[in-house]
């Protein structure tokens, strides 16, 4: 049976070593699921887009959905043969609530300025029909995102990574000339995830009981500071 180099930090070799886990288990489930995954974006971004062709994009949200949707509508309206990484980029800011603007904002990259960054519309006549080849690139980039992530789902903030991953499209163009930086955004990503997680939990215990939802909120804010404090306590002898 083939082998295959998986390399892991010393702090993670070390707690895997401790932990006893099935690691060659683990990372041929993992390394299926995730071929299985990028497969299938590759061959639902080939060929025609007859129908509703966002209804072959596997664990795209409903906003990413609608995003594509919307880039198809650009690329006809422009005139182009082909819908391209610009017209994906025309997509997250048309659709004007999704998790990709709020992280572009967070990084201090004006959607609305990136628009008019783009190249003019060729203005041709044939009716866009085919993902260009840069475009498939930043869907299939999107999915490696949310793979390496731990999501099970794409999501606009993983398309926003795609495009800017993707080297020769206008929209990662466009996206790198205004200050996007792939680190960065990654980290903006998952700071913005982790926040929606947050507020929802808040917001499900305030539900069922708001003077528990406060309860939880302020002690898990003063817990740091009470430990400290009594570290310090014990330290100088007052405990």
């Amino acid at each position: 049976m083939p082998k295959i180099n998986v390399y892991l930090s010393d702090e993670l070799a070390d707690a895997v070593r401790e932990s006893g886990v099935p690691v060659s288990a683990i990372c041929q489930r993992a390394l299926e699921t995730s071929v299985k995954r990028v497969t299938a974006i590759r061959e639902a971004t080939i060929g025609d887009l007859d129908g509703d062709p966002t209804g072959k994009l596997p664990h795209f949200t409903e906003r990413a959905r609608v995003t594509v949707k919307l880039a198809i509508e650009q690329a006809r309206a422009d005139g182009s043969a082909l819908v391209g990484t610009e017209h994906l980029l025309h997509g997250i800011v048309r659709e004007g609530s999704n998790m990709a603007l709020r992280v572009l904002e967070a990084t201090e990259v004006d959607p609305k300025k990136l628009l008019a960054e783009l190249p003019a519309p060729a203005g041709g006549e044939q009716p866009a029909d085919k993902f260009s080849g840069p475009l498939a690139n930043a869907f299939e980039l999107a999915v490696t995102e949310a793979i390496t992530m731990g999501h099970n789902y794409i999501g606009c903030e993983h398309l926003l990574l795609g495009l800017v991953a993707e080297q020769d499209g206008a929209g990662g163009q466009a996206l790198r000339a205004a200050g996007a930086e792939l680190r960065s955004l990654r980290g903006a990503v998952s700071a913005a995830l982790a926040g929606f997680v947050h507020q929802r939990e808040q917001s499900s215990k305030a539900a069922g009981d708001p003077a528990a939802a406060v309860a939880a909120l302020v002690g898990k804010q003063l817990k740091p500071l009470l430990d400290r404090l009594d570290r310090l306590e014990r330290h100088v002898g007052l405990e």
